[in-house]
Protein backbone atom coordinates (compact mmCIF):
# COMPACT_ATOMS: atom_id res chain seq x y z
CA UNK A 1 0.00 0.00 0.00
CA UNK A 2 1.34 3.45 -0.87
CA UNK A 3 2.02 6.09 1.76
CA UNK A 4 -0.96 8.10 0.48
CA UNK A 5 -3.44 5.24 0.72
CA UNK A 6 -6.04 4.85 3.46
CA UNK A 7 -4.79 2.37 6.10
CA UNK A 8 -6.58 -0.98 5.86
CA UNK A 9 -7.76 -0.66 9.48
CA UNK A 10 -9.76 2.47 8.54
CA UNK A 11 -11.54 0.86 5.57
CA UNK A 12 -15.02 -0.62 5.51
CA UNK A 13 -14.46 -4.39 5.86
CA UNK A 14 -16.71 -6.40 3.54
CA UNK A 15 -16.58 -10.14 4.20
CA UNK A 16 -17.70 -12.79 1.69
CA UNK A 17 -19.03 -16.03 3.18
CA UNK A 18 -20.36 -19.11 1.41
CA UNK A 19 -19.76 -22.75 0.58
CA UNK A 20 -16.85 -23.97 -1.45
CA UNK A 21 -17.30 -23.29 -5.17
CA UNK A 22 -20.17 -20.85 -4.49
CA UNK A 23 -18.24 -18.22 -6.46
CA UNK A 24 -16.88 -16.06 -3.64
CA UNK A 25 -13.50 -15.52 -5.25
CA UNK A 26 -15.05 -14.78 -8.64
CA UNK A 27 -17.37 -12.29 -6.98
CA UNK A 28 -14.45 -10.52 -5.28
CA UNK A 29 -12.78 -10.20 -8.66
CA UNK A 30 -15.98 -8.82 -10.21
CA UNK A 31 -16.53 -6.32 -7.40
CA UNK A 32 -12.94 -5.07 -7.49
CA UNK A 33 -12.59 -5.29 -11.29
CA UNK A 34 -9.27 -7.02 -10.70
CA UNK A 35 -7.90 -10.56 -10.55
CA UNK A 36 -7.64 -10.33 -6.78
CA UNK A 37 -8.50 -13.89 -5.72
CA UNK A 38 -7.48 -17.19 -7.30
CA UNK A 39 -10.43 -18.81 -9.07
CA UNK A 40 -10.51 -22.58 -9.56
CA UNK A 41 -13.12 -25.33 -10.04
CA UNK A 42 -11.28 -27.27 -7.33
CA UNK A 43 -13.19 -27.05 -4.04
CA UNK A 44 -11.23 -25.45 -1.21
CA UNK A 45 -8.87 -23.32 -3.32
CA UNK A 46 -9.27 -20.42 -0.89
CA UNK A 47 -7.71 -21.38 2.45
CA UNK A 48 -6.64 -18.39 4.56
CA UNK A 49 -8.73 -15.25 4.03
CA UNK A 50 -7.62 -13.13 1.06
CA UNK A 51 -7.99 -9.35 1.27
CA UNK A 52 -8.15 -6.63 -1.35
CA UNK A 53 -8.26 -2.89 -0.62
CA UNK A 54 -10.01 -0.56 -3.05
CA UNK A 55 -12.17 2.56 -3.35
CA UNK A 56 -15.84 2.27 -4.32
CA UNK A 57 -17.75 5.29 -5.53
CA UNK A 58 -20.44 6.16 -3.02
CA UNK A 59 -18.87 3.99 -0.30
CA UNK A 60 -15.24 5.07 -0.05
CA UNK A 61 -12.22 3.01 1.04
CA UNK A 62 -13.11 -0.69 1.41
CA UNK A 63 -11.37 -3.93 2.23
CA UNK A 64 -12.88 -7.10 0.72
CA UNK A 65 -12.24 -10.35 2.62
CA UNK A 66 -12.57 -13.62 0.67
CA UNK A 67 -12.93 -16.53 3.12
CA UNK A 68 -12.69 -20.32 2.99
CA UNK A 69 -15.79 -22.39 2.19
CA UNK A 70 -18.30 -22.80 5.00
CA UNK A 71 -18.49 -26.53 4.19
CA UNK A 72 -14.73 -27.11 4.52
CA UNK A 73 -13.92 -30.51 5.99
CA UNK A 74 -11.30 -32.35 7.99
CA UNK A 75 -8.78 -31.12 10.54
CA UNK A 76 -7.44 -28.43 8.21
CA UNK A 77 -10.99 -27.46 7.35
CA UNK A 78 -11.68 -26.85 11.02
CA UNK A 79 -8.66 -24.58 11.27
CA UNK A 80 -9.84 -22.69 8.18
CA UNK A 81 -13.24 -22.21 9.81
CA UNK A 82 -11.53 -20.57 12.77
CA UNK A 83 -9.82 -18.20 10.31
CA UNK A 84 -13.22 -17.50 8.75
CA UNK A 85 -14.74 -16.70 12.15
CA UNK A 86 -11.79 -14.41 12.88
CA UNK A 87 -12.53 -12.63 9.59
CA UNK A 88 -16.19 -12.39 10.62
CA UNK A 89 -15.19 -10.47 13.76
CA UNK A 90 -13.56 -7.85 11.53
CA UNK A 91 -16.48 -7.64 9.11
CA UNK A 92 -18.61 -4.49 8.91
CA UNK A 93 -20.87 -5.75 6.10
CA UNK A 94 -21.29 -9.44 5.15
CA UNK A 95 -22.09 -10.87 1.73
CA UNK A 96 -23.56 -14.33 2.34
CA UNK A 97 -23.65 -16.47 -0.82
CA UNK A 98 -26.53 -18.95 -0.75
CA UNK A 99 -26.34 -22.36 -2.43
CA UNK A 100 -27.33 -25.96 -1.72
CA UNK A 101 -30.17 -26.47 0.75
CA UNK A 102 -29.40 -23.24 2.68
CA UNK A 103 -28.77 -25.19 5.91
CA UNK A 104 -25.18 -24.00 6.38
CA UNK A 105 -26.14 -20.50 5.35
CA UNK A 106 -28.85 -20.51 8.03
CA UNK A 107 -26.27 -21.37 10.70
CA UNK A 108 -23.87 -18.64 9.62
CA UNK A 109 -26.65 -16.11 9.18
CA UNK A 110 -27.53 -16.70 12.83
CA UNK A 111 -23.91 -16.04 13.89
CA UNK A 112 -23.67 -12.93 11.74
CA UNK A 113 -26.91 -11.55 13.15
CA UNK A 114 -25.81 -12.31 16.71
CA UNK A 115 -22.68 -10.28 15.96
CA UNK A 116 -24.96 -7.49 14.67
CA UNK A 117 -23.33 -7.51 11.24
CA UNK A 118 -25.50 -6.28 8.33
CA UNK A 119 -26.01 -9.19 5.91
CA UNK A 120 -26.66 -9.08 2.17
CA UNK A 121 -27.92 -12.33 0.64
CA UNK A 122 -26.31 -13.13 -2.71
CA UNK A 123 -27.23 -15.71 -5.34
CA UNK A 124 -24.17 -15.94 -7.57
CA UNK A 125 -23.49 -17.72 -10.88
CA UNK A 126 -26.69 -16.49 -12.52
CA UNK A 127 -25.09 -17.30 -15.89
CA UNK A 128 -25.11 -21.06 -15.15
CA UNK A 129 -27.55 -21.67 -12.27
CA UNK A 130 -31.26 -22.15 -12.86
CA UNK A 131 -34.19 -21.45 -10.57
CA UNK A 132 -32.64 -18.42 -8.88
CA UNK A 133 -35.92 -16.50 -8.84
CA UNK A 134 -37.51 -19.29 -6.78
CA UNK A 135 -34.42 -19.42 -4.57
CA UNK A 136 -34.65 -15.66 -3.96
CA UNK A 137 -38.31 -16.04 -2.91
CA UNK A 138 -37.36 -18.84 -0.50
CA UNK A 139 -34.57 -16.73 1.03
CA UNK A 140 -36.99 -13.86 1.58
CA UNK A 141 -39.58 -16.18 3.10
CA UNK A 142 -37.22 -18.11 5.38
CA UNK A 143 -34.73 -15.40 6.37
CA UNK A 144 -36.36 -12.06 5.62
CA UNK A 145 -33.58 -11.08 3.20
CA UNK A 146 -33.92 -9.69 -0.31
CA UNK A 147 -31.38 -11.67 -2.32
CA UNK A 148 -29.23 -9.97 -4.94
CA UNK A 149 -28.93 -12.18 -8.05
CA UNK A 150 -25.55 -11.72 -9.74
CA UNK A 151 -23.12 -13.21 -12.20
CA UNK A 152 -19.44 -12.60 -11.62
CA UNK A 153 -18.81 -13.63 -15.25
CA UNK A 154 -21.31 -11.38 -17.05
CA UNK A 155 -21.40 -8.76 -14.23
CA UNK A 156 -25.19 -9.08 -14.10
CA UNK A 157 -26.39 -7.54 -10.84
CA UNK A 158 -22.97 -6.22 -9.77
CA UNK A 159 -24.01 -2.52 -9.83
CA UNK A 160 -27.14 -3.39 -7.81
CA UNK A 161 -25.01 -5.32 -5.28
CA UNK A 162 -22.68 -2.34 -4.86
CA UNK A 163 -25.73 -0.18 -4.17
CA UNK A 164 -26.90 -2.66 -1.52
CA UNK A 165 -23.46 -2.57 0.11
CA UNK A 166 -23.60 1.24 0.23
CA UNK A 167 -27.03 1.11 1.90
CA UNK A 168 -25.85 -1.50 4.41
CA UNK A 169 -22.89 0.52 5.73
CA UNK A 170 -23.48 0.83 9.49
CA UNK A 171 -24.63 4.27 10.56
CA UNK A 172 -21.75 6.31 11.90
CA UNK A 173 -19.09 3.96 10.50
CA UNK A 174 -15.72 5.59 11.33
CA UNK A 175 -17.63 8.87 11.27
CA UNK A 176 -16.12 10.22 14.45
CA UNK A 177 -12.74 11.81 13.89
CA UNK A 178 -9.76 11.19 16.13
CA UNK A 179 -9.70 14.66 17.69
CA UNK A 180 -12.73 16.50 16.27
CA UNK A 181 -14.65 16.74 19.55
CA UNK A 182 -11.64 18.34 21.32
CA UNK A 183 -10.61 21.09 18.87
CA UNK A 184 -11.94 23.94 16.75
CA UNK A 185 -10.52 25.57 13.61
CA UNK A 186 -7.51 27.73 14.44
CA UNK A 187 -6.67 25.92 17.70
CA UNK A 188 -2.99 25.41 18.43
CA UNK A 189 -2.21 21.78 19.25
CA UNK A 190 1.15 20.63 20.61
CA UNK A 191 2.18 17.05 19.87
CA UNK A 192 4.81 15.55 22.16
CA UNK A 193 6.34 12.78 20.08
CA UNK A 194 8.31 9.72 21.23
CA UNK A 195 11.79 9.24 19.82
CA UNK A 196 12.63 5.83 21.28
CA UNK A 197 13.49 2.49 19.70
CA UNK A 198 9.82 1.88 18.87
CA UNK A 199 9.74 5.06 16.74
CA UNK A 200 13.08 4.78 14.92
CA UNK A 201 14.76 7.57 13.04
CA UNK A 202 13.18 8.43 9.72
CA UNK A 203 9.54 7.64 10.40
CA UNK A 204 6.50 8.35 12.55
CA UNK A 205 4.26 5.62 13.86
CA UNK A 206 0.78 5.32 12.34
CA UNK A 207 -1.26 6.90 15.20
CA UNK A 208 0.89 10.05 14.99
CA UNK A 209 0.47 10.32 11.23
CA UNK A 210 -3.30 9.82 11.41
CA UNK A 211 -3.66 12.31 14.28
CA UNK A 212 -1.69 14.97 12.42
CA UNK A 213 -3.84 14.48 9.32
CA UNK A 214 -7.04 14.71 11.38
CA UNK A 215 -5.85 17.92 13.06
CA UNK A 216 -5.01 19.45 9.70
CA UNK A 217 -8.44 18.45 8.38
CA UNK A 218 -9.90 20.41 11.31
CA UNK A 219 -7.79 23.45 10.34
CA UNK A 220 -5.69 23.36 13.49
CA UNK A 221 -2.19 24.75 13.87
CA UNK A 222 0.04 21.79 14.71
CA UNK A 223 3.39 22.04 16.51
CA UNK A 224 5.50 18.96 17.24
CA UNK A 225 8.30 18.47 19.75
CA UNK A 226 10.08 15.66 21.56
CA UNK A 227 9.84 15.36 25.34
CA UNK A 228 13.25 16.95 25.89
CA UNK A 229 12.17 19.97 23.80
CA UNK A 230 8.84 20.48 25.57
CA UNK A 231 10.02 23.51 27.55
CA UNK A 232 11.28 25.22 24.41
CA UNK A 233 8.07 24.48 22.53
CA UNK A 234 5.93 26.02 25.28
CA UNK A 235 8.16 29.12 25.44
CA UNK A 236 7.93 29.52 21.65
CA UNK A 237 4.15 29.79 21.84
CA UNK A 238 2.68 33.19 22.66
CA UNK A 239 -0.22 31.50 24.44
CA UNK A 240 -0.78 28.07 25.93
CA UNK A 241 -1.87 25.46 23.35
CA UNK A 242 -5.53 24.48 23.45
CA UNK A 243 -4.56 20.81 23.44
CA UNK A 244 -1.44 18.77 24.17
CA UNK A 245 -1.28 15.24 22.76
CA UNK A 246 1.59 13.23 24.18
CA UNK A 247 3.03 9.79 23.93
CA UNK A 248 1.45 7.90 26.84
CA UNK A 249 4.85 6.95 28.23
CA UNK A 250 5.56 10.67 28.82
CA UNK A 251 2.25 11.35 30.60
CA UNK A 252 3.81 12.16 33.98
CA UNK A 253 6.52 14.46 32.58
CA UNK A 254 4.13 16.35 30.31
CA UNK A 255 1.40 16.65 32.95
CA UNK A 256 3.91 18.28 35.32
CA UNK A 257 4.65 21.01 32.75
CA UNK A 258 1.21 21.41 31.16
CA UNK A 259 -0.08 25.01 31.23
CA UNK A 260 -3.24 25.38 33.31
CA UNK A 261 -5.39 26.29 30.33
CA UNK A 262 -4.34 23.39 28.10
CA UNK A 263 -6.18 20.11 27.70
CA UNK A 264 -4.11 16.92 27.94
CA UNK A 265 -4.47 13.55 26.25
CA UNK A 266 -2.32 10.94 24.48
CA UNK A 267 -2.27 9.24 21.10
CA UNK A 268 -3.26 5.94 22.70
CA UNK A 269 -6.17 7.50 24.61
CA UNK A 270 -7.43 9.16 21.42
CA UNK A 271 -7.34 5.78 19.69
CA UNK A 272 -9.07 4.18 22.67
CA UNK A 273 -12.18 6.13 21.64
CA UNK A 274 -11.58 6.09 17.89
CA UNK A 275 -11.06 2.32 17.72
CA UNK A 276 -12.90 1.05 20.78
CA UNK A 277 -15.06 1.88 23.79
CA UNK A 278 -13.38 4.60 25.85
CA UNK A 279 -15.93 4.39 28.67
CA UNK A 280 -15.28 0.65 29.03
CA UNK A 281 -11.52 1.29 29.02
CA UNK A 282 -11.72 3.97 31.71
CA UNK A 283 -13.96 1.79 33.85
CA UNK A 284 -11.67 -1.18 33.28
CA UNK A 285 -8.65 0.79 34.46
CA UNK A 286 -10.22 0.80 37.92
CA UNK A 287 -9.34 -2.90 38.17
CA UNK A 288 -5.68 -1.89 38.47
CA UNK A 289 -6.42 -0.88 42.08
CA UNK A 290 -7.60 -4.44 42.79
CA UNK A 291 -4.60 -6.28 41.34
CA UNK A 292 -2.38 -8.32 43.66
CA UNK A 293 0.63 -10.58 43.23
CA UNK A 294 -1.82 -13.44 42.68
CA UNK A 295 -3.52 -11.67 39.75
CA UNK A 296 -3.11 -12.55 36.07
CA UNK A 297 -3.05 -9.77 33.44
CA UNK A 298 -3.42 -10.27 29.67
CA UNK A 299 -1.67 -7.74 27.44
CA UNK A 300 -2.92 -7.77 23.83
CA UNK A 301 -0.92 -6.26 20.97
CA UNK A 302 -2.40 -5.69 17.52
CA UNK A 303 0.99 -5.80 15.81
CA UNK A 304 3.06 -8.93 15.41
CA UNK A 305 6.65 -7.83 15.77
CA UNK A 306 9.93 -9.02 17.21
CA UNK A 307 10.13 -7.83 20.83
CA UNK A 308 12.26 -4.70 21.18
CA UNK A 309 14.25 -3.54 24.15
CA UNK A 310 12.01 -1.61 26.54
CA UNK A 311 8.90 -2.63 24.58
CA UNK A 312 5.88 -0.81 26.03
CA UNK A 313 3.61 -3.85 26.19
CA UNK A 314 6.13 -6.52 27.07
CA UNK A 315 8.45 -4.57 29.35
CA UNK A 316 7.28 -1.14 30.50
CA UNK A 317 3.64 -1.76 31.44
CA UNK A 318 4.38 -5.06 33.23
CA UNK A 319 7.12 -3.30 35.18
CA UNK A 320 4.76 -0.48 36.16
CA UNK A 321 2.11 -2.98 37.27
CA UNK A 322 4.56 -5.05 39.33
CA UNK A 323 5.88 -1.92 40.99
CA UNK A 324 2.37 -1.46 42.35
CA UNK A 325 1.40 -5.08 43.08
CA UNK A 326 4.71 -6.80 43.77
CA UNK A 327 6.96 -8.98 41.58
CA UNK A 328 4.67 -12.02 41.62
CA UNK A 329 2.05 -10.55 39.26
CA UNK A 330 1.58 -12.86 36.27
CA UNK A 331 1.51 -11.21 32.84
CA UNK A 332 0.73 -12.95 29.54
CA UNK A 333 1.31 -11.18 26.21
CA UNK A 334 -0.46 -12.09 22.95
CA UNK A 335 -0.14 -10.42 19.57
CA UNK A 336 -1.98 -10.21 16.27
CA UNK A 337 -5.13 -12.35 16.15
CA UNK A 338 -3.97 -14.64 18.97
CA UNK A 339 -6.62 -13.42 21.41
CA UNK A 340 -7.94 -16.15 23.73
CA UNK A 341 -11.53 -17.32 23.45
CA UNK A 342 -11.59 -18.14 27.16
CA UNK A 343 -10.70 -15.03 29.19
CA UNK A 344 -11.96 -16.30 32.54
CA UNK A 345 -8.45 -16.81 33.91
CA UNK A 346 -7.53 -13.13 33.67
CA UNK A 347 -8.17 -10.33 36.15
CA UNK A 348 -7.55 -7.54 33.62
CA UNK A 349 -6.96 -7.13 29.88
CA UNK A 350 -4.81 -4.26 28.65
CA UNK A 351 -5.10 -3.70 24.89
CA UNK A 352 -2.82 -1.63 22.69
CA UNK A 353 -4.08 1.37 20.71
CA UNK A 354 -5.12 -1.05 17.93
CA UNK A 355 -4.14 1.22 15.04
CA UNK A 356 -3.75 -1.93 12.88
CA UNK A 357 -7.28 -3.24 13.65
CA UNK A 358 -10.62 -1.88 12.52
CA UNK A 359 -13.09 -0.68 15.14
CA UNK A 360 -15.47 -3.60 14.57
CA UNK A 361 -12.77 -6.08 15.55
CA UNK A 362 -11.71 -4.17 18.65
CA UNK A 363 -15.32 -3.89 19.81
CA UNK A 364 -15.73 -7.65 19.34
CA UNK A 365 -12.85 -8.20 21.77
CA UNK A 366 -14.32 -5.76 24.28
CA UNK A 367 -17.69 -7.53 23.98
CA UNK A 368 -16.03 -10.90 24.63
CA UNK A 369 -14.36 -9.51 27.75
CA UNK A 370 -17.66 -8.04 29.00
CA UNK A 371 -19.51 -11.31 28.39
CA UNK A 372 -16.96 -13.13 30.54
CA UNK A 373 -16.85 -10.47 33.23
CA UNK A 374 -13.24 -9.46 32.69
CA UNK A 375 -12.37 -5.73 32.88
CA UNK A 376 -10.54 -4.32 29.86
CA UNK A 377 -8.54 -1.13 29.32
CA UNK A 378 -5.91 0.09 26.88
CA UNK A 379 -2.26 1.13 27.04
CA UNK A 380 -2.81 4.88 27.28
CA UNK A 381 -5.63 4.72 29.81
CA UNK A 382 -3.70 2.18 31.92
CA UNK A 383 -0.56 4.33 31.95
CA UNK A 384 -2.58 7.42 32.85
CA UNK A 385 -4.09 5.45 35.74
CA UNK A 386 -0.73 4.09 36.88
CA UNK A 387 0.93 7.53 36.81
CA UNK A 388 -1.99 9.24 38.57
CA UNK A 389 -2.85 11.64 35.73
CA UNK A 390 -6.06 9.99 34.51
CA UNK A 391 -8.29 12.67 36.15
CA UNK A 392 -6.50 15.32 34.05
CA UNK A 393 -6.84 13.46 30.75
CA UNK A 394 -9.54 14.36 28.23
CA UNK A 395 -11.07 11.83 25.87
Amino acid sequence: MSLTATPSANRLHIGLFGRRNSGKSSLVNALTNQQTAVVSPVAGTTTDPVTKAMEIHGIGPCLFIDTAGLDDEGELGGLRMEKTREAMRKTDVALLLFSGDFSLEAEWLKELRQAKIPVIAVLNQADVREGLEEAAKEIEKRFGLTACVVSAVTRQGIPALLEQIARAVPEGFEAESIVGRLVSPGDVVLLVMPQDIQAPKGRLILPQVQTIRDLLDHRCVVLSATVDQLDGALVALKEAPELIVTDSQAFAAVAAKKPEGSLLTSFSVLFARYKGDIEAFVQGAGAIDRLTEQSHVLIAEACTHAPLEEDIGREKIPRMLRKRTGPGLRVTVVSGVDFPQDLSGYDLIIHCGACMFNRKYVLSRIARAKEQGVPVTNYGVAIAKLTGVLPQVVY
